[in-house]
C-alpha cells in the first residue's frame, strides 16, 4: 500500500487550482459594430453568459443607461445609436458591480433573488444578502 503523503501528492496532481483572489473573474470585452445608426453587439451572449444573467435583464439594463431602444437578436444586441465601445465597456462593468459581484466577498458567484418584493443579490460563496438600490 503506498503511503498517505504519496497518495495525497497525486490527488493534489489532478485537482484544478482554483485562485482565491477577485480578479479571477473579467468581463469579456465588448465586440461589434456600427451600421448606419446602429450599434451591434456581436458578443452580447457570450457577455450574459459570463455574467450568468438572461440576456434580457441586461438588455434593458443597457438601454437605460445608454438611452438608446434596442432589441437582442440570435445572440446579438441592436441599439439604435451610434456608441463607442468605451462607453458600453463603461456599463457592461456598472451592471457587473450592481447585479453580479458581492460588496462582502467581492465574488461573481452571485444570484439575484426576490424576497417580498424587494430584489437581493445572494452571494452563493459567502451567503451574505444585499438589497439591490438599482430600479428599472
Amino acid at each position: 500500500m503506498e503511503a498517505y503523503e504519496n497518495l495525497l501528492d497525486k490527488a493534489y496532481k489532478k485537482v484544478k487550482v482554483v485562485s482565491s483572489s477577485s480578479d479571477r473573474f473579467e468581463i469579456p470585452k465588448v465586440k461589434g459594430q456600427v451600421q448606419g445608426k446602429n450599434t451591434i453587439i456581436t458578443n452580447f451572449a457570450e457577455i450574459a453568459s459570463s455574467l450568468r444573467r438572461p440576456p434580457e435583464h441586461i438588455a434593458k439594463f443597457l438601454q437605460k443607461e445608454l438611452a438608446a431602444a434596442g432589441k437582442l437578436d440570435s445572440g446579438r444586441l441592436i441599439l439604435n445609436t451610434k456608441l463607442n465601445s468605451a462607453k458600453v465597456n463603461e456599463k457592461f462593468e456598472l451592471y457587473t458591480k450592481l447585479f453580479v459581484l458581492c460588496p462582502v466577498c467581492g465574488k461573481p458567484d452571485s444570484e439575484v433573488v426576490s424576497e417580498k418584493g424587494i430584489k437581493i443579490k445572494h452571494c452563493l460563496a459567502c451567503g451574505a444578502k444585499n438589497p439591490i438600490k438599482y430600479h428599472f
